[in-house]
């Protein structure tokens, strides 16, 4: 059964991706093809529009956290951070290290930092802490 609920919670979590993604996307696009913005920038600024929409559905719909927000959202920030990080870290070594085409690098991207948030939000983010012994 923990599996079922695992593969139905990673399902639900790259559909939330996947609407995160048309935002990321969506503004990656616009800021470098439309507005002359620097792919990097433009990555990052995505990647923040995505986290906003990531943030309330998988709350809602993949973890049905009842985690506080005000505990819950400091801690999807952080983990958030460090997707940041990586996909700056990606991104500059794939477009500006190897060369190659900015939204093939970002499809590499997104599936590293996908399994980096996934992990870090199921265990940390939106999991509830282990009842005290006793209590």
């Amino acid at each position: 059964m923990g599996m079922v609920i695992s593969l139905r919670q990673f399902s639900t979590f790259a559909g939330v991706g996947l609407c995160a993604a048309v935002v990321h996307y969506g503004l990656l696009i616009v800021l470098v093809e439309a507005m002359g913005v620097d792919v990097i920038i433009a990555t990052l600024v995505g990647y923040c529009g995505g986290g906003i929409c990531s943030y309330w559905l998988n709350r809602r719909h993949t973890f049905q956290s009842e985690r506080r927000h005000r505990e819950a959202i400091w801690r999807f920030i952080l983990v958030a951070a460090v997707g940041f990080g990586l996909t700056w870290l990606c991104m500059l070594g794939l477009v500006r290290g190897l060369k190659i085409p900015y939204l093939l690098a970002q499809a590499l991207t997104t599936g590293i930092v996908m399994v980096w948030s996934y992990g870090a939000h199921k265990v940390w983010t939106f999991g509830l802490p282990k009842p005290q012994e006793g209590a």
